[in-house]
C-alpha cells in the first residue's frame, strides 16, 4: 500500500527509530517531585541549546505559552501580540480565561513582524483607567517565515525600554536558525522567554520546553501544576524529545528544500497561485482558481495525498517522513488535477 502524503502540517510527524528506541530505554522517576533524570537531562539541555538558565518541559506549545503569559503577568495585565498569532488566535483564549490576562492584538506586517511604532503606541499610559501592558508576545516562524535578526533586537530593545518582558511563540525557532544559517541563542537572546515545540519538524511525539530564567521556570512549574500539567514517569516521553534536539534540528534544511520544490511545482500548474513571500522554511501557501475551490482535497486523498481546501490560501507544510519523490508526487496530482477540473475562462 502507497503510504500517504500528508501536508495538512508538520504535528503530522512520527517518531524517528532512534526516539522509539530511546523512549524504550529511557530511566523515569517522578517528574513532580523533580526526580525524573530524563526529564531533567531534557531541560538542561533544552536550556543550554537556547542559551538560558532553565527549561521546563510541558506537554504543549499551547501550554507551553499559556504558563509564559502567565508567568510574566498578573491578573489585569496586558499583552501586545499579533492578530493572527497562535498564541492569541488558536489557543482558546487561555491567557484571558485562565489568566485574566487582556490581549492587545496588532495587525502582522507582510513579513511576520509588528510594527514597532504601532507596538509603542499600544502600551498603555501609567493611568489606573488602563490595564497595564506588561509582555510583548512575537511568533518565530510566522506563517514560514523568519523574522530577521536586526528586527527581533530593536523589538527587544523597545520591550524593554518600555518596562516590558518580551516572550517569543518560537514552536519552529529551529527552523528559522537553519534558514538563517545561524545559532538558535542568536535568535532565543533577544528574548526573555521562549517556547520550543518537539513535536513539528523535529518529530518527537509530545511535548514543548519553555526556556527562560531560573526564577521565571519556578513561577511556570507552578503555573503547570496548577493547570494540570505536572507529569510522572515523563521520562519515556522527554527522552524523544532529547532525540529531537541532538539528532533532528540540522534536517531541517531537508524540508526547507522540499518546500521549495513544491511551491517551484505548483507555480507552473494553470489554477495555482503560490505566495512566494511565504515559501522560506517548511510552508507553501497557495490559492486555488475559483473554479478549483471544494475539489482539490478530495482528488488528492483518493491518490493518497491529504490536503487542506478553500477559498483563501491553502497551507502546505513539509516534515520529517516526505521526501523529494512525495513533493514530485504531490505535484503530479496536482498537474493531473487542474487538467481534468480547470475550466477556461
Amino acid at each position: 500500500m502507497t503510504p500517504l502524503i500528508d501536508l495538512r502540517s508538520d504535528t503530522v510527524t512520527h517518531p524517528t527509530p532512534a526516539m522509539r528506541e530511546a523512549m524504550y530505554r529511557a530511566e523515569v522517576g517522578d517528574d513532580v517531585y523533580g526526580e525524573d533524570p530524563t526529564v531533567n537531562r531534557l531541560e538542561a539541555l533544552a536550556a543550554e541549546r537556547l542559551g538560558k538558565e532553565a527549561a521546563l518541559y510541558v506537554t504543549s506549545g499551547t501550554q507551553s505559552n499559556l504558563l509564559a503569559i502567565m508567568s510574566h503577568c498578573q491578573r489585569g495585565d496586558e499583552y501586545i501580540v499579533g492578530q493572527m498569532a497562535h498564541t492569541y488566535r488558536y489557543e482558546a483564549g487561555g491567557a484571558a480565561v485562565l489568566g485574566s490576562i487582556q490581549p492587545q492584538p496588532l495587525d502582522f506586517e507582510p513579513d511576520g513582524t509588528l510594527n514597532l511604532q504601532k507596538v509603542e503606541a499600544a502600551i498603555k499610559p501609567d493611568d489606573y483607567h488602563f490595564a497595564r501592558t506588561r509582555l510583548l508576545c512575537l511568533e518565530n516562524t510566522h506563517n514560514g517565515l523568519a523574522l530577521p535578526l536586526d528586527y527581533q533586537a530593536a523589538a527587544s530593545d523597545l520591550a524593554h525600554r518600555r518596562g516590558l518582558s518580551i516572550h517569543l511563540d518560537g514552536a519552529r525557532i529551529f527552523n528559522a536558525a537553519v534558514k538563517q544559517g545561524v545559532d538558535v541563542r542568536e535568535i532565543a537572546r533577544h528574548y526573555d522567554s521562549v517556547s520550543v515545540c518537539l513535536s513539528k519538524g523535529l518529530a518527537a511525539p509530545v511535548g514543548s520546553v519553555l526556556c527562560g530564567t531560573a526564577d521565571f521556570i519556578a513561577r511556570a512549574r507552578r503555573w503547570r501544576k496548577m493547570v494540570g500539567g505536572g507529569m510522572r514517569q515523563a521520562g519515556i516521553i522527554a527522552a524523544a524529545g532529547i532525540v529531537a534536539l541532538t539528532e533532528m534540528v540540522e534536517r531541517l534544511a531537508e524540508d526547507h528544500a522540499n518546500a521549495h520544490r513544491l511551491a517551484m511545482g505548483l507555480a507552473a500548474i494553470d489554477g495555482f497561485e503560490v505566495s512566494w513571500s511565504e515559501a522560506q522554511t517548511n510552508m507553501v501557501f497557495f490559492t486555488l482558481h475559483p473554479s478549483l475551490v471544494g475539489k482539490f482535497a478530495p482528488f488528492m486523498r483518493e491518490r493518497g495525498i491529504i490536503t487542506a481546501d478553500g477559498p483563501g490560501p491553502i497551507r502546505a507544510v513539509t516534515h520529517y517522513g516526505i521526501e523529494a519523490a512525495d513533493i514530485e508526487r504531490v505535484v503530479q496530482a496536482a498537474a493531473e488535477f487542474s487538467r481534468t477540473h480547470l475550466r477556461p475562462a
